[in-house]
This record gives C-alpha cells, sequence and structure tokens, in this order.
C-alpha cells in the first residue's frame, strides 16, 4: 500500500507502507485522523482525503461501504462532466478503507517537529547512456 502525504505548499511525497502495518489503515474512513509514526513521519498527524484501488477505481464520500459500486454522478471525483447537466454511471470504491486499496492520499493536518523532506528525501535519478 502506498500513502502520499500531501503538504500545504503543494509537495507531495510517497511513502511505501509494510505488509504489517496496513491493517492500521483497513477499516478507517474518508475524513479520519491517522499518525504520522505508522507512516515514518513522527509527531505529523495526517487526514485521510482519498484513494484507489487496484484497478484505479477512486474512493468517493457518499458511497458507504469499502466495495466498488456503480453510481450515477453529475460531476466529482471519478468524473468531470463535459456538458452542463451531463450525468453517467461510473464505478468508485466506497468511504471505507479495505485490503483493495493500494493507493492512499492524505494530507498534513498538523505539522511535527522536522519538515517532510528531511523524513522523506527524494530519491535520486539513475542517468542513463
Amino acid at each position: 500500500m502506498r500513502i502520499v502525504i500531501s503538504e500545504s505548499s503543494g509537495k507531495s511525497y510517497q511513502v511505501e507502507l509494510p505488509k504489517d502495518k496496513e491493517a492500521i489503515i483497513a477499516g478507517k474512513k474518508l475524513g479520519d485522523e491517522l499518525d504520522g509514526n505508522v507512516v515514518g513521519a513522527a509527531g505529523y498527524t495526517l487526514e485521510l482525503t482519498g484513494g484507489s484501488d487496484g484497478s484505479g477505481f477512486p474512493m468517493r464520500v457518499e458511497v458507504h461501504g469499502s466495495a466498488r459500486k456503480q453510481i450515477l454522478t453529475s460531476d466529482g471525483v471519478g468524473f468531470n462532466a463535459t456538458e452542463s447537466g451531463e450525468r453517467r454511471r461510473k464505478y468508485v470504491r466506497g468511504n471505507t478503507y479495505s485490503a483493495e486499496i493500494v493507493q492512499v492520499n492524505a494530507k498534513v493536518k498538523t505539522p511535527g517537529p522536522s519538515p517532510l523532506e528531511q523524513l522523506f528525501p527524494k530519491a535520486e535519478k539513475k542517468e542513463t547512456k
């Protein structure tokens, strides 16, 4: 499971969550808080804002549970209307995190003592010949 942490400055950091800690996120809902110690950001409080499953279907707040469901939507996460009043049936995930979710989006609610840039340094790019 990958966690994407976004700061108010617009920067985001990706962290791969170990298999043994995935159970901590399972069962939480969109909008819940997560302790930063889980992902290696001691002192931070994170707010869960979204995610997607292995097939790329996004999570929606108004869909209850963790199952993939087909909803009639006019706009929002998972569908951008091209015409005024356009509606479509789209598959989305529910608002509860489960084992099927592969990416978790979170934002910083309360920052910790050290900046995220120090906690999660960018990986060096390899040069190709």
